[in-house]
């Protein structure tokens, strides 16, 4: 049910390996927030437009948002946050030439208006 987001500047690409942040992410979800690892949904989306700060292209961003069925306390999406927060860094590769903007929003899922359907698969 997760649904998480990573969104990034152009010049931030080949610094992390999408798949291991995405593990870890998944990982600290469902340990921290609790939901099921086979839950969880993770993309990542390249923007190859943006402007930060003053516009500077010495500027980059990383942002995770992560969505959450509603009802969890607040200590619980703020350790969230936090444990996504150091992920986010832990996995980039330092970039010395940027000044890099990490950032993590944690959303709630209204619960009386989402609906998720899982096809099995029926063929090996």
């Amino acid at each position: 049910m997760p649904h998480i987001s990573v969104e990034y500047s152009a010049n931030a690409a080949g610094s992390f390996d999408p798949a291991s942040l995405a593990k870890d992410l998944h990982e600290a979800v469902v340990s921290l927030a609790g939901g099921r690892a086979g839950g969880c949904k993770t993309r990542f989306v390249r923007h190859d437009a943006v402007y930060i700060g003053d516009g500077s292209p010495d500027h980059a961003m990383i942002h995770a948002e992560i969505a959450l069925l509603s009802g969890r306390p607040a200590e619980t999406k703020r350790a969230l946050s936090e444990a996504a927060l150091d992920l986010l860094r832990r996995h980039t590769a330092p970039m010395p030439q940027f000044e890099v903007q990490f950032s993590v929003d944690i959303r709630d899922l209204d619960r009386d208006a989402y609906a998720r359907h899982e096809e099995p698969r029926t063929q090996p």
